[in-house]
């Protein structure tokens, strides 16, 4: 218990300071992410044997297996009143690291995020594929629990998440709500993916495309009249087409192109930026789904897109480039972001 006690106090560390990451490297002191910078702890020099017995005790004992077989594992921890935490273990040239990010406990709402309203129509859809993307650390898996717990506000849906880890916990509303955590209850997203489609779902929910099987199941999901939001590490709507079609073998682009043109409802595409006066805003880009924009698709002219999402705004659509401007015009963010 005593080592549990001296990770938490950590933990502790990084809530107070309000840091969004606690980063642990052999070799190095343990360092903070506030406000989007890196910043040292006062604290000696972490050894192996220090990482070990911080992060042993509070692994859960397959995924500690996992680890030392593969070289990174992840899971979440919960410590009392201080937070919920997801936690990635590694290893790394000098030796091994972990990274812990605070997961909010509340739930926020797209207006509590200062996201656009429009993104409330994608609780309204009624079939097909909506994609939230961006880097890692820019806020996919915050944007789409606001989105999920929206539905839980408004239908009666029965929802599974398909997660690695469970990051947000959704207590039950109007919908069903079960979430599913890799590794814990169920060996891959491929196969919990061909497991949800036994379970009546009206919503699935994909914690990230990762691979050929993933996206094809998640894909057939959403041809066959679930609603499926997934993420992906794609920087706007052009790249995350180009990278679902680029994943099938070059004989089966044709045909992947056609069930994306038919299936998408939309795709968000969103990067935290420095905010004035201290932390950090999210920039936005949203298209909705469209014929014409279909139609680029299904012909591969994917870099028409932007004209079309330019001229969208409308519908509610925005490309990055307008969200930043709006931003900078708005007094929120520099010229240099």
């Amino acid at each position: 218990m005593a080592e549990q006690q001296r990770i938490d106090r950590f933990l502790k560390l990084m809530n107070d300071r309000g840091a969004s990451d606690l980063h642990f490297s052999v070799g190095r002191p343990p360092m903070l992410r506030v406000g989007g910078h890196i910043e040292q702890i006062r604290y000696r020099t972490v050894k192996e044997t220090d990482l070990t017995d911080l992060m042993k005790p509070i692994t859960p004992p397959m995924r500690w297996q996992n680890f030392v077989d593969t070289g990174d594992t992840d899971f979440s921890y919960e410590v009392g009143e201080i937070g919920r935490f997801r936690v990635n273990l590694f290893k790394q040239r000098r030796g091994s690291g972990a990274v812990f990010r605070i997961i909010p406990t509340n739930i926020m709402t797209i207006e509590q995020l200062g996201l656009p309203t429009q993104l409330r129509k994608l609780a309204s859809v009624r079939n097909g594929l909506v994609i939230v993307t961006g880097p890692t650390g820019s806020g996919k898996s915050t944007t789409l629990a606001a989105i999920i717990d929206l539905l839980n506000e408004t239908k009666g849906y029965h929802i599974v998440t398909i997660e690695d880890p469970i990051e947000f916990v959704h207590t039950n509303k109007k919908c069903l709500i079960h979430q599913r955590e890799i590794g814990t209850h169920a060996p891959s997203f491929a196969e919990a993916l061909r497991a949800a489609g036994r379970e009546d779902p009206d919503v699935i929910l994909v914690g990230e495309l990762r691979d050929l099987e993933t996206i094809s199941m998640a894909l057939s999901a959403a041809e066959r009249g679930t609603i499926v939001f997934a993420t992906l590490h794609t920087n706007n709507a052009i790249k995350t087409v180009d990278r679902i079609v680029s994943v099938f073998p070059a004989g089966e682009q044709e045909g992947a192109r056609n069930v994306l043109a038919e299936g998408l409802q939309g795709i968000v595409a969103q990067q935290l930026l420095p905010k004035i006066g201290g932390g950090r805003v999210a920039a936005v880009e949203i298209v909705f789904a469209s014929p014409a924009i279909s139609n680029l698709i299904r012909r591969g002219k994917v870099g028409q897109i932007t004209s079309l999402i330019q001229g969208g705004v409308r519908q509610g659509m925005i490309d990055m480039d307008a969200s930043i401007r709006n931003l900078y015009e708005e007094g929120r963010v520099t010229a240099r972001a």
